[in-house]
């Protein structure tokens, strides 16, 4: 099946500039706030997921990501200097991790792409929780340079990969990442982060190496199927996010989204499921098990996860936050802006300081964008401009 091509606007504006003030309470003797591990935002969430980007940078041009008409040749990318040094990644990790962060997901663009990324998942996985526990350290891709870095990302201390595969067709997957690369190759990197063990947590999280596909509606359901026959009883999980309305390049429409429960029902029809309760706290992914013939979940066959953040809003106990590649953090994958933390390291902030700011911004959340979706006007997001996916990650 070809995606359906239909004309759409597709804005030109940058909104990496975008940045708010961090409480000035967050400076004060007075009100001054100590990293804890008991910080809640104003809904009683907790911070314990911190997904950091590396880069702005991606070899695919994913419409759904980075399409191609605005991450052209001529797009500007970020300068090497407004990048966060691995240093300063590694030192605002550690005021996170101090918070009660137990997970850090390195993400992009494509953080493989991302020069001597194997030196700063060193410096990560050498930090511990509050209890005392490695983190759990994971990485997302696309797989495209996966089985030649496999090897030195477990040695560094990487203990789990997620890769982005939107289909096993080849026509399919070269025609979704736009940019001719041959589902093989990617395969080929799944294959290699298994060999290496990138899929056994230290920090005991469960899933271990995870497939992540993006369904929309009219360009690859019907790759659904196949994806699930192959990866049953791989000991892979494979998880079917909805089409989501990140930032605006991508052009998002509502009929576009196929709903989670869709795709549950589809499997279910040939490969029967149960439903499975959740393995942490915040889960984006409602789990979903291979049936034996009594009905109950058969471990060998392994499982599958839903993504439901359009049709099925999980903003009642999401514990995440999100790192920009210059420093900035956002408190929501659909935020329209984030606070500027890099500039508080580069004008020598201590600590204290960074440790300070972030409680009070975290203190401060009230975003719950998925919730209130259906009451925002018919451009979604009534109008107010979002960051894109590319810039903070998924």
């Amino acid at each position: 099946m070809t995606e359906r091509h239909t004309p759409r606007v597709v804005p030109l504006v940058d909104q990496r500039s975008a940045s708010l003030l961090t409480p000035a309470a967050a400076f004060s003797s007075r009100t001054r706030m100590a990293a804890t591990g008991l910080l809640t935002d104003t809904r009683g969430r907790p911070l314990r997921d911190l997904r950091i980007s590396v880069t702005d940078r991606c070899n695919f041009r994913c419409n759904y990501c980075m399409p191609k008409e605005i991450f052209d040749k001529d797009y500007s990318y970020l300068p090497h200097s407004d990048l966060l040094s691995f240093e300063e990644i590694t030192r605002i990790a550690k005021v996170f991790v101090a918070h009660g962060v137990q997970k850090i997901r390195l993400t992009g663009g494509e953080p493989l792409l991302r020069k001597n990324i194997e030196l700063l998942i060193e410096q990560l996985s050498a930090l511990r929780t509050l209890e005392g526990r490695p983190l759990d350290l994971t990485l997302t891709t696309n797989g495209s340079l996966l089985a030649r870095k496999a090897r030195a990302l477990k040695a560094a201390g990487l203990q789990r990969v997620t890769v982005s595969l939107d289909g096993l067709d080849d026509a399919v997957f070269r025609s979704m990442n736009d940019v001719d690369f041959p589902v093989a190759d990617v395969l080929a990197g799944i294959e290699a982060a298994r060999e290496v063990g990138l899929g056994h947590s230290t920090a005991g999280a469960a899933g271990g190496l995870k497939i992540n596909m993006v369904v929309k509606r009219g360009t690859n359901e019907h790759e659904i199927l196949p994806m699930a026959r192959r990866f049953r009883g791989s000991g892979i999980v494979l998880r079917f996010i909805e089409y989501m309305d990140v930032g605006a390049t991508n052009g998002w429409r509502m009929n576009e989204v196929l709903p989670s429960a869709e795709v549950v029902k589809l499997i279910h029809a040939e490969l029967p499921l149960v439903q499975l309760e959740p393995s942490n706290p915040g889960e984006t992914a409602e789990r979903w098990g291979y049936a034996n013939a009594a009905g109950q979940h058969d471990k060998a066959m392994g499982e599958i996860g839903v993504i439901s953040s359009v049709t099925q809003a999980f903003c009642g106990d999401c514990n995440r936050a999100r790192l920009s590649t210059e420093g900035k953090l956002y408190l929501c994958l659909f935020a329209s802006q984030g606070y500027d933390l890099r500039s508080l390291i580069r004008a020598d902030a201590s600590d204290a300081d960074l440790a300070s700011a972030i409680g009070h911004i975290w203190q401060g959340r009230t975003d719950r964008y998925s919730e209130l979706r259906s009451a925002l006007a018919p451009d979604v997001g009534g109008g107010v401009r979002r960051v894109e996916m590319s810039y903070i990650g998924g």
